[in-house]
């Protein structure tokens, strides 16, 4: 850590963060004073950091291929030394019945849902030190079943139990790894729902109303900085998933 940083600044990895939950939760940790690597695709990523001030940093990826993240986290290291904080937000949503949806369609959304945030760890993790954490989010659908979402459905839940191995296997490094599950939040994912389809969520959500990425933001703020937590899921929906 160098001496300019000061001793209670994070050094963040967000990714998926030029949009919806990421950007909230990238913004967030930065607008608190941490120091923050914005990665997507999107090549707008880079101009987007850049406006934020010196502790932003925007570097365009895709997760899921290796040497991208590989070499997002080098270029973060290599300005700010290291990474305290991983959140592997990124996600591709696919839909449709399992006599629908192509085999591309399922290829695609294991590559981004799952084997990113795999690689996302293998790249971070040497440059972690202990206390580090790592934030997997999740979705109610990797735990209760909704026709028609067999792809992102089972990439989530893929992600569960990956948090669970890894939150095992990494506490003796003292890095702790938890799964942050989001219910039906106003992103530009679910911009696209039909009002019908969006009134027949809300019904079964017992608060009555969708969350906001900022309410998803805050509690990846907190988990990151809970230094006894890890292995556990944080499901944040509203009340959702004890109504199903």
């Amino acid at each position: 850590m160098s001496k300019s940083m000061k001793p209670s600044q994070r050094r963040w990895l967000v990714t998926g963060a030029s949009r919806g939950l990421g950007h909230a939760i990238a913004t967030l940790a930065h607008e608190r004073g941490d120091k923050v690597c914005f990665v997507a695709r999107s090549p707008e990523i880079a101009e987007l950091a850049a406006a934020l001030g010196p502790d932003a940093l925007g570097v365009q990826a895709d997760v899921s291929r290796a040497d991208d993240l590989a070499g997002a986290v080098a270029t973060m290291v290599e300005r700010w030394g290291g990474v305290d904080v991983l959140v592997n937000n990124a996600g591709l949503h696919k839909g449709g019945k399992i006599s629908a949806f192509t085999d591309d369609d399922w290829d695609k959304s294991l590559a981004t849902n799952l084997s990113g945030p795999m690689h996302a760890v293998r790249a971070a993790l040497p440059h972690m030190e202990p206390g580090g954490a790592i934030i997997n989010v999740g979705a109610v659908v990797g735990f209760r079943g909704f026709p028609g979402d067999s792809c992102y459905g089972a990439s989530k839940a893929g992600l569960s139990g990956l948090t669970q191995v890894l939150a095992s296997e990494l506490a003796v490094q003292q890095i702790r790894v938890n799964l942050v599950v989001p219910g039906f939040v106003m992103t530009e994912m679910t911009s696209g729902v039909s009002e019908h389809a969006k009134q027949k969520i809300i019904s079964k959500i017992p608060m009555r109303r969708m969350g906001e990425a900022e309410e998803i933001a805050d509690v990846v703020w907190w988990v990151a900085g809970s230094s006894y937590m890890t292995g556990s899921v944080i499901v944040t929906d509203g009340g959702l998933m004890c109504n199903l």
